[in-house]
């Protein structure tokens, strides 16, 4: 494009997803016939279940192709608040339900429901980046929480009153968290939805992670009693349902949201994708729970093997207690993790993601590793690490 035609300040202002670079370096040695492991994407291996293929199917023979309501489908809407109460004995009504093309359109449909140029949004530091991208595109303003291990990387309430400034409309969470795979507690979550409701303030919880927990039962804010009307949920069929590329997520506001954010979804994408939806239906039936149930397992078995054999080579890690992530502090390995991601992916034939997508605090002492792969191929990912490091 000829340099002379104008690019908004706004979008140049976005940040790239750095590892898109690892990936790009990683696909382009895979051409050249090297063999690498994949410890970068944050995205399930396996493939969407063969009954939601089915369903979906189905749908199509049956010319259930045309638009849903900008809400989503109604059927779809109720088989959530059903999904909620029956695992989560959480009573969410189907009108305070939407369905989104992924859960970024939701956090977006959210963040341009509620920001003004100028409003402040808190967030920790690391957390997933485009959280931040889109409280930048709509002017508003990030009020960034550096945490480090000793909160396990999460946002309490003492930090938050802490770092609480005069102009603060919004703030995000997630449990499970992205990079780290921390939780945080119900307790401590109801708390900071109280403060914030005293400061007439929203809290946005993102639980895009929820049903992927380990050695604990899978929760969610809203199975609390007695919260207020400034608590916002995010969620997707992404992760724990494994329909990534289905581009479809849901969210959960109070009644008084739902007229504008009906009105913005309209205008933004007019509805999520139909045949999505439909898939949807199928895989919150029991018995593909109960699938999904047995891919928790493997997970967890992912986990343990990462952990252990990062063990073994004398590395100390944080035991993620959800996600599939760990956040590996390399500080006594380099003073820069980017260029070791990048020797390590040349030399080792291993993708990992830079800690500099999350952030910036301690971002150049940090890796994150997806453990998405079978675990033999976990063992090995550790050992030619290993292998690399001692011949540097």
């Amino acid at each position: 494009m000829p340099q002379d035609l104008p690019i908004s300040k706004t979008a140049q202002a976005v940040q790239p997803f750095h590892v898109m670079k690892i990936l790009g370096e990683a696909k382009a040695l895979q051409a050249q016939g090297k063999d690498i492991i994949h410890l970068e994407i944050g995205e399930p291996d396996f493939a969407s279940l063969n009954c939601v293929h089915e369903a979906v199917n189905q749908a199509m023979q049956a010319g259930l192709t045309h638009y849903t309501p900008t809400l989503g489908l109604a059927e779809l809407r109720q088989k959530l608040s059903d999904f909620y109460q029956r695992f989560y004995q959480a009573s969410v009504p189907p009108a305070e339900i939407m369905l989104t093309p992924g859960s970024s359109s939701g956090l977006q449909l959210l963040l341009t429901a509620l920001l003004n140029p100028g409003d402040k949004v808190l967030l920790t530091d690391p957390s997933y980046p485009c959280n931040r991208q889109f409280v930048k595109l709509l002017h508003g303003q990030v009020v960034s929480v550096p945490v480090d291990a000793s909160t396990t990387h999460q946002l309490t309430t003492d930090l938050l009153k802490t770092h609480w400034q005069t102009g603060i409309k919004l703030v995000m969470v997630a449990s499970p968290a992205n990079p780290t795979g921390s939780v945080i507690e119900q307790s401590e979550l109801v708390k900071m939805a109280q403060f914030l409701s005293e400061q007439n303030a929203y809290l946005l919880v993102d639980e895009i992670y929820q049903g992927l927990v380990y050695d604990r039962p899978a929760e969610s804010i809203l199975a609390n009693q007695n919260l207020g009307e400034n608590v916002l949920v995010i969620n997707s069929f992404s992760k724990f349902f494994g329909m990534t590329g289905w581009r479809l997520g849901w969210l959960v506001a109070p009644l008084h949201l739902m007229p504008v954010l009906d009105r913005l979804g309209q205008n933004l994408f007019l509805a999520a994708p139909t045949l999505a939806q439909y898939g949807a239906l199928r895989v919150l039936e029991p018995d593909a729970l109960a699938l999904l149930e047995q891919r928790r397992q493997a997970f967890q078995i992912r986990r343990a093997t990462l952990i252990n054999a990062m063990h073994r080579a004398g590395w100390t890690i944080n035991q993620p207690q959800g996600a599939f992530y760990i956040y590996w502090d390399v500080s006594n390995l380099t003073e820069d993790a980017e260029q070791l991601a990048m020797d390590i992916l040349w030399n080792a034939g291993v993708a990992v993601t830079p800690g500099k997508d999350f952030g910036d605090y301690k971002a150049k002492q940090h890796l994150r590793l997806a453990y998405t792969t079978e675990p033999a191929r976990l063992e090995e990912a550790v050992n030619r690490i290993v292998t690399y490091l001692s011949t540097r």
